[in-house]
C-alpha cells in the first residue's frame, strides 16, 4: 500500500497521512498516530490551513526526533469532518480507518496514539483496537462518564494544565481513575502553564510527550517522574522543571 505524502492535509481518502521524510511504511515495526483537535460539532472538513493540525506539527517534529534511529512509522490521522458530531463520533470513525489502513500496510505492529483536545478523547476511544498500546492524551476533553473500561491491559499518559479553560483537567483525572479501575495503567501530569493551546511553554509539552511517547512503545523508560509512581494514584503527578 502506497501513502501520499500529503502535507497540506488535501487530496485522497487515506484516514492515515505519513508525516513528511518517512522511511518505507512497510518496514516498520512500530507506529505513532497523531490526531489533532477539532470542535464538538461542524460537519465541514477540516480547512487547509488548519490551526489544530498545525498545532501538532511540532509534536510530530519532537517525536520523529526522539525515534530517529528505530525503525517507527509516524503520521497523522486525516479527518472527514470538523467535529465530533455526537453519537457519530466521527473521528473515531477516522482513527479506525487508519488503523486499518496501517495493518493493510505493516501487518500488526503496536501503536501509540497522541492526542489533543478532541483528538484526545479520539484517540482514547479508538484504543479499543488491538494494535493499540498506549495513548498520549494532551489536554483532552474527557466529558463526564465517557467510557473506559476498554482500556484494560493499555497504558495512558494525560498532560493537562489545570487553567485550562476549554477542556477541564478535573474531567482528565476523574476519566484516569475510570481508566484504572478498568485495569490501564494511568498517569497524569499536571502541567504548570500552557492552558489549552499548549503554546507557553511548548517545548516541555512536545518533550514529554515524545517521552512518553517511545516509553509506552518500550523503547526508553517512560518520563520521571512517571518511572517512579507506578500507577495512577488519585492525584495527577506534578512535572517538576
Amino acid at each position: 500500500m502506497t501513502l501520499p505524502d500529503q502535507s497540506n492535509g488535501t487530496g485522497g481518502n487515506a484516514a492515515l497521512r505519513p508525516v513528511r521524510g518517512q522511511r518505507p511504511l512497510r518496514h516498520a515495526r512500530a507506529a505513532v498516530l497523531l490526531l489533532h483537535g477539532g470542535r464538538s460539532e461542524s460537519l465541514e472538513p477540516p480547512a487547509v490551513l488548519n490551526l489544530p493540525a498545525l498545532r501538532m506539527r511540532p509534536f510530530a517534529t519532537a517525536i520523529l526526533r526522539a525515534l530517529a534511529d528505530e525503525d517507527v512509522f509516524v503520521g497523522h490521522v486525516r479527518y472527514r469532518h470538523r467535529g465530533w458530531n455526537g453519537g457519530n463520533a466521527h473521528p473515531v470513525a477516522d482513527t479506525r480507518r487508519a488503523l486499518s489502513e496501517l495493518y493493510e500496510a505493516t501487518g500488526p505492529v503496536p501503536v501509540v496514539l497522541v492526542g489533543h483536545s478532541m483528538g484526545g478523547r479520539a484517540a482514547l476511544r479508538a484504543a479499543a483496537d488491538p494494535q493499540v498500546r498506549g495513548v498520549v492524551a494532551l489536554a483532552p476533553w474527557c466529558p463526564p462518564h465517557e467510557p473506559a473500561a476498554h482500556l484494560s491491559g493499555r497504558a495512558v499518559v494525560a498532560l493537562h494544565d489545570e487553567s485550562d479553560r476549554i477542556t477541564r483537567a478535573s474531567d482528565t483525572w476523574s476519566y484516569l481513575s475510570r481508566a484504572q479501575s478498568a485495569g490501564a495503567r494511568a498517569y497524569g501530569l499536571r502541567m504548570p502553564v500552557g492552558g489549552h493551546t499548549m503554546i507557553r511553554d511548548a517545548r516541555r509539552w512536545q518533550r514529554i510527550a515524545a517521552e512518553a511517547t517511545t516509553g509506552l512503545l518500550g523503547i526508553t523508560p517512560l518520563p520521571a517522574p512517571l518511572e517512579e509512581d507506578a500507577t495512577w494514584s488519585g492525584e495527577p503527578v506534578v512535572r517538576r522543571p
